[in-house]
């Protein structure tokens, strides 16, 4: 904290100072100094710009390129942007439901939220907001774009969509209370299905609360799915609890910063919620950080199955520091990676499944040609891994439902039921059912469908 006051203290006791020389200066001096370039610039574009200036509006733009030039998670928030990030957190907002981030000035849907107005208007991850009320949304950052989505409940804003290989999908949304409820259970059949939407301060409440009801439900459950597909994450302390009541013991998670004393572990505590049963875990490219972390620890520990499609790969902590108090806003730094129990860095790479399989011949398409699908590699300012290792390349996926798959049914869904059945053994899983494309090792890209080569 000492260090951002101390930066904030030398910006306004240098402003206007002239360039000094940088022969034989202290990294600590030449800051001083580009600080104080920072002054000239400043006082130029106040006293010659074309039309008068607003200082605040010029010097939070400044802050959220310098935060977005160090990768895509880092930002400034304003007042206003730091109240909202405390209000999502805490389970209920007014908006349209989307988690977004921003990459070479186009700002991304990471996921939609579970039953939100842009989830039911049918808009998926990966989808780029291009225009906000007829306006060019290119260029704005998420705080801008986040405050152009949010509104007074029972409002309208209209948005444009772009997706690869379709026309922009110009939709109207009305923004409604979001109340977040973290964690829905239901029963089918034998099993239990245990969704979470999102990771915030109820989360690890209602995941208890949620298998104890199935448990009344059916005693005699034989396992349970838990669904994380399209979750863009949410707090640490959630993913740990979440991971916690699957597991007995052992470590769920590190993060590990630039110093060797910067490494924090946590591991679970005695106690599987679920008592052992079998358990399933569903992932798509829209299930990000949290979500990683969770299918990751019950993955690392043989708990669980995991089953869909390598997930978004951001494996990277952020630390909110509130600047003088929250007065002044907050950042939102990268401080951190993660590394699940095995060592291996979520970052860039993702979590990939034990059973790779696509919901739709479309989406098995999309992964084909990997460079359409919407992942934390895609940032050309991403963080690196730090390992070594890279997200796999193009490639068709194992499984994916043929044209006589009945389009109701979640395939991945069953497949998890699938798994379930044969006790979470992969080796005696029965064959895929009737009308799914199952790929061979080695087949060619193009047997995903006769378009699956076609140039984008």
């Amino acid at each position: 904290m000492r260090k951002f006051l101390l930066i904030g203290v030398a910006a306004a006791t240098v402003v206007g100072l002239g360039a000094a020389t940088t022969a034989g200066q202290t990294p600590r001096n030449e800051a001083f100094r580009l600080i104080g370039l920072f002054g000239d610039a400043l006082a130029t574009v106040e006293r010659d710009y074309v039309v008068p200036v607003d200082d605040k509006k010029l010097i939070e733009a400044a802050l959220q390129g310098m935060m977005g030039a160090l990768d895509p998670h880092s930002s400034y928030l304003p007042v206003k942007g730091f109240a909202d990030l405390r209000e999502r957190t805490e389970g209920q907002y007014t908006g349209v439901g989307l988690t977004i981030s921003s990459e070479g000035g186009l700002v991304k849907v990471i996921s939609p939220m579970d039953g939100a107005p842009a989830a039911r208007a049918g808009v998926q991850a990966g989808d780029v907001i291009s225009a906000i009320e007829g306006q060019n949304s290119t260029g704005l950052t998420v705080s801008q774009v986040s405050e152009k989505l949010r509104g007074a409940a029972g409002t309208s804003v209209k948005v444009t969509f772009l997706r690869d290989g379709e026309e922009p999908r110009e939709v109207v949304l009305t923004r409604e209370i979001i109340k977040i409820d973290s964690v829905t259970g239901r029963i089918e059949g034998d099993f239990g299905v245990l969704r979470i939407s999102t990771f915030n301060e109820n989360t690890g409440r209602e995941l208890g609360e949620t298998i104890a009801r199935l448990k009344r439900g059916n005693p005699a459950i034989k396992g349970y799915v838990l669904d994380l597909r399209n979750n863009g994450g949410g707090l640490l302390d959630a993913a740990i609890a979440v991971s916690d009541a699957f597991l007995e013991r052992g470590e769920i998670v590190s993060q590990r910063g630039r110093r060797p004393d910067q490494i924090l572990r946590y591991a679970a505590r005695p106690g599987d919620l679920t008592g052992g049963l079998p358990v399933a875990v569903l992932i798509n490219y829209g299930s990000a950080s949290a979500s990683e972390i969770v299918a990751g620890a019950l993955k690392d520990h043989q708990r669980a199955t995991i089953i869909g499609l390598t997930s978004f790969g951001k494996g990277s902590v952020q630390s909110v520091i509130p600047l003088r108090g929250g007065a002044d806003g907050a950042l939102s730094i990268t401080t951190a990676r993660y590394y699940t129990p095995s060592g291996a860095s979520i970052q860039k790479i993702g979590i990939e499944p034990d059973l790779e399989v696509a919901r739709s011949e479309a989406e098995a398409k999309i992964v084909s040609r990997s460079n359409f699908i919407y992942s934390e590699a895609a940032y050309a300012t991403a963080l690196d891994a730090s390992i070594g290792a890279e997200r796999k390349g193009p490639h068709i996926p194992h499984e994916a439902p043929g044209e006589a798959w009945d389009k109701d049914k979640d395939y991945q869904l069953e497949r998890a039921f699938d798994v379930l059945r044969a006790g979470g053994n992969l080796t005696r899983l029965a064959a895929a059912p009737e009308g799914i494309v199952v790929t061979p090792p080695g087949t060619a890209m193009a047997a995903v469908s006769p378009e699956a080569d076609e140039t984008p």
